[in-house]
């Protein structure tokens, strides 16, 4: 099929453009070394869920004997080819970028080394590490007639290991062995400095398991070891409707997970065609077979970047989040919230004013109750404490948990155990949708009245990853915003009908409705020659009626700047189609999260903040929400926040009617908007004096 010639961007190719834009700030030799390292990690654990996800998908649907065409043009059996053609690519890029930035890094003294070039004291260091540390955690597990192949765990590093027996004739069939790399061990070891040298070497642990491999073996001669790493189908196929207990039936299925059927199989080049044949055999795979010029999943990367001490010029400098100014210097956040709503701008505001919100409400004496959504939170997140804490003080604490959030499954379950014994209210959602919604209601006493207090945002309740996404924030005692929270909970914890909401919008009842609307309104002011303009930031545009939705928009004369970071199905730029339409992705040191909707309304703007992505899953399998910015002041913000994506020219790429995205090229002084955001969040407080 000829791309070009269809109207729509397939999800799954946009996708993989969207990952060549974080491979692209990998190589740019003006992002900072170790930052370098870091997109490159990013690199290898998206295609890691890539595979893992939607190629594994892709696949179900082919063995399925399903060829129909999706709404871009392609059938599961055309999109696979083209995928893999281009994922092929992708990694051979990866990994020379790897190549260049090893050299990079042995320039600045940070070199990975191979055994046969230490010296004879670090020779001894690693051979001591080895037999203490390693070799009593080492499985060698043959592969005979009497021994099955064993379990091999998805996306781990494992040896493949070639044997002849001592005294047999050379001709024989080999003997064949695995070995899996131990992934509770650190992937790059420390080497001892040498002397009268200040580089900091380090060795993979595969390659120190190599060159001892003999020690597993005793009687037989390794003649070939190379690595292999199996990825597997590790979607959650759940039947809800029958599970008893929905916890324990994730459980379950996180333990099927291990057993999901063979999506790629990636080999060290040059693997011995006797070890590849065995893999072959057993996993029952001859297409989508990469041989790596290289260490296999190199995801390790980001934690070496993050561990490595005195090369501070090699990264951003660290960017201090500041205490949002309406918050400092105060006691009570409630008596704050009552007389007007805040804003706060993630990373470059601190979540601590998140975190202390809700820490505040579970001591507060008059506060009666707490209700959350939580999709993902850190590991020993101060939130879940603080839940823990009202609990147990006496308070009504309700937290809706998205059991289902995907590879987060295992954590989520440990704390909403901790939760329950804890005596929070905990509850899982609505059978087939996932609660992604991100919203805090605090119900307090107040003289002879009680006054709801909420927090809606577009990111998840994370104190870490808070500070790499960028994400906005929403407080506010508004009544209506309040009214419209107790009865968003109500409908998810109980068996209320749907609510006729005064200010929200939520998925999957009424969102799309109401975007659609304000999109027929903006197209409405066009035709009348009033302002019409929409600027849409998100993460994916996917849904194929917000995209026809959007087209109509554009012809009837509506100006549309779409930002997008990932996946865009809508073809810009295309006369007669989508000429008012421009869509650009900006990459760069934070992750953009943030979910902002602006309709210019004729001359009367209105603002929303959201969980939601305008994508299928988010508007029709989803609890969501989409919540209006009232105030004045707090409006111009968010169109500020707009604006810095829009005018950015350094970090900026946009995308081209042929589906491909170019860097935004002008003569203007660079502008590069998440460091001006930075420089926006210290003059806050002279634009909130009066």
């Amino acid at each position: 099929m000829n791309e070009v010639s269809s109207m729509y961007l397939n999800r799954d190719l946009s996708w993989i453009e969207f990952n060549r834009r974080v491979l692209q700030e990998a190589q740019d030799p003006s992002t900072p070394l170790l930052e370098r390292v870091k997109f490159l990690s990013i690199v290898s654990s998206n295609l890691d869920e890539f595979m893992s996800v939607r190629v594994a998908g892709l696949l179900d649907q082919m063995k399925a004997g399903y060829n129909k065409k999706d709404f871009t043009g392609y059938t599961p059996a055309g999109l696979i080819k083209r995928i893999m053609k281009r994922i092929a690519k992708m990694v051979s890029e990866q990994y020379k970028t790897y190549r260049e930035i090893n050299r990079q890094l042995t320039k600045e003294g940070i070199v990975f080394t191979e055994y046969e070039e230490l010296n004879a004291s670090q020779k001894k260091a690693m051979d001591a590490y080895y037999h203490d540390i390693i070799f009593p955690v080492l499985t060698p597990m043959a592969v005979d007639q009497s021994r099955p192949f064993p379990l091999v765990h998805n996306q781990s590093v494992y040896l493949a290991v070639v044997l002849v027996r001592d005294g047999d004739d050379p001709d024989d069939e080999p003997y064949f062995a695995i070995v899996q790399v131990p992934s509770n061990l650190s992937r790059y070891i420390p080497v001892p400095t040498r002397p009268n040298s200040k580089k900091q070497e380090f060795i993979l642990l595969e390659e120190l398991i190599e060159h001892h491999i003999q020690s597993l073996f005793s009687g037989y001669t390794p003649i070939a070891v190379h690595g292999f790493r199996l990825t597997r189908n590790a979607d959650l196929t759940l039947n809800e409707e029958g599970a008893e207990d929905l916890l324990e039936e994730i459980e379950k299925e996180l333990r099927r997970r291990r057993w999901g059927s063979p999506v790629r199989l990636e080999v060290q080049e040059g693997m011995h065609p006797y070890a590849l044949a065995q893999l072959q055999d057993e996993f029952e795979i001859t297409e989508y077979i990469f041989e790596i010029d290289g260490p296999l999943d190199i995801t390790y990367f980001m934690k070496l970047a993050g561990s490595l001490n005195g090369f501070d010029n090699l990264r951003y400098p660290r960017l201090v989040s500041k205490y949002p100014v309406e918050f400092e210097d105060i006691s009570d956040y409630f008596s704050l919230l009552k007389q007007k709503d805040v804003l706060v701008h993630h990373p470059y505001e601190s979540f601590d004013a998140v975190t202390d919100f809700i820490v505040h409400a579970a001591y507060d004496p008059q506060v009666l109750a707490i209700k959350m959504t939580l999709y993902r939170v850190s590991g020993n997140s101060p939130i879940i404490q603080a839940l823990a804490r009202a609990a147990e003080s006496g308070k009504q604490v309700t937290v809706v948990v998205e059991l289902k959030a995907r590879f987060d499954e295992e954590r989520n379950i440990a704390w909403a155990r901790k939760l329950e014994k804890s005596g929070c209210h905990v509850v899982y959602g609505l059978v087939g949708l996932k609660t992604h919604a991100k919203i805090t209601l605090v119900v307090r006493q107040e003289e002879n009245t009680l006054r709801r207090y909420v927090h809606v945002g577009t990111g998840n309740y994370n104190d870490s990853t808070a500070r790499l996404y960028t994400d906005v924030g929403l407080f506010t005692s508004n009544g209506v915003i309040g009214e419209d929270a107790s009865a968003l909970f109500n409908e998810i914890t109980g068996y209320s009908a749907p609510h006729n909401w005064q200010s929200f919008a939520v998925a999957p009842t009424d969102l799309r409705i109401k975007l659609f609307e304000l999109i027929e309104r903006e197209a409405e002011h066009a035709r009348a020659g009033r302002p019409a303009h929409i600027i849409a930031k998100m993460n994916s545009l996917s849904n194929q009626e917000m995209v026809d939705a959007l087209y109509a928009a554009s012809q009837a004369g509506v100006k549309i700047d779409l930002i997008i970071r990932g996946v865009c199905c809508l073809r810009p730029g295309v006369p007669g189609l989508s000429e008012n339409i421009t869509v650009r992705s900006i990459v760069d040191r934070f992750l953009e999260h943030s979910r902002i909707y602006y309709f210019e309304n004729g001359g009367q703007v209105d603002i929303y903040l959201s969980s939601a992505d305008w994508m299928t899953r988010n508007l029709t399998r989803r609890i969501e929400l989409m919540c209006p910015v009232l105030d004045g002041q707090l409006k111009k913000m968010m169109i500020q926040i707009l604006s810095l994506s829009l005018n950015d020219n350094v970090k900026a790429r946009e995308l081209m009617p042929n589906g491909m995205y170019a860097r935004v090229k002008n003569e203007l002084t660079p502008y590069r908007s998440q460091f001006e955001a930075m420089k926006i969040m210290s003059w806050k407080k002279l634009q909130l004096e009066p």
